[in-house]
């Protein structure tokens, strides 16, 4: 069997769920470890069956040290069992949809304050953290030192969530918003949100175009060379 774990619930474990049925015709049993201490309490008590696999959806952040720290037992633990678990080189799943290049378009969002932070976190994005020195504006710096407990993956949660508030684009519910993969995408431009999606674009279609985007595509590619 092979199986994809991931410390996501809600919307992310639904994107996985959505990644096996569309790419990978549910060849795998996608199940959630509810936390990244899940992820590692049943890797500590795993011991795979011959042909067995497990890919791990599991966020790496550097900058923050209780994540490190799980990251590296993580590590030793499936290194006994390098042919059998690989742990996916990614932040977190909302790194993805922030990263995901047609995100401003597609959901129409007018928060532009939001989305020239967008931009200017994205570029800063260096060695799974955001480098804040790469960052010369001054109210982005302000926001990223506005969070009581600073980490790369709260900043990039926060204002992926700000994006993506519309329920209809939201991925902070129980499953993702319905315009990422269903047929037809709400367009409700006298009640303020709006959809960049032409009219008649299939959720299939709409879900092509997330799965071959950098980010989620690479990370793809590591479960299929793997």
């Amino acid at each position: 069997m092979k199986y994809i774990w991931t410390e996501d619930t809600g919307a992310g474990l639904h994107f996985w769920e959505l990644v096996n049925e569309h790419l990978f015709h549910g060849e795998f049993v996608v199940e959630s470890k509810g936390s990244n201490q899940g992820v590692l309490d049943a890797v500590r008590e795993l011991v795979p069956s011959d042909g067995d696999k497990y890919y791990l959806a599991f966020d790496i952040v550097y900058d923050n040290m209780d994540v490190m720290n799980k990251y590296l037992e993580l590590r030793e633990l499936a290194a006994e069992y390098q042919k059998q678990i690989v742990i996916l080189d990614m932040i977190c799943f909302e790194y993805i949809i922030l990263s995901f290049s047609k995100l401003v378009e597609w959901t129409g969002t007018a928060k532009k304050n939001k989305i020239d932070m967008r931009e200017m976190i994205l570029c800063a994005v260096a060695d799974h953290r955001i480098d804040i020195s790469r960052i010369e504006d001054r109210k982005t710096r302000e926001y990223l030192m506005g969070f009581k407990r600073y980490s790369t993956e709260r900043v990039i949660k926060a204002i992926t969530y700000e994006l993506t508030e519309n329920d209809k684009w939201s991925v902070k519910g129980r499953q993702m918003g319905d315009c990422w993969y269903q047929d037809c995408c709400v367009k409700q431009n006298n009640k303020k949100t709006s959809c960049g999606i032409p009219l008649g674009m299939t959720g299939v279609n709409k879900l092509a175009e997330l799965f071959a985007d950098w980010e989620i595509s690479k990370i793809i590619e590591a479960i299929l060379s793997n």
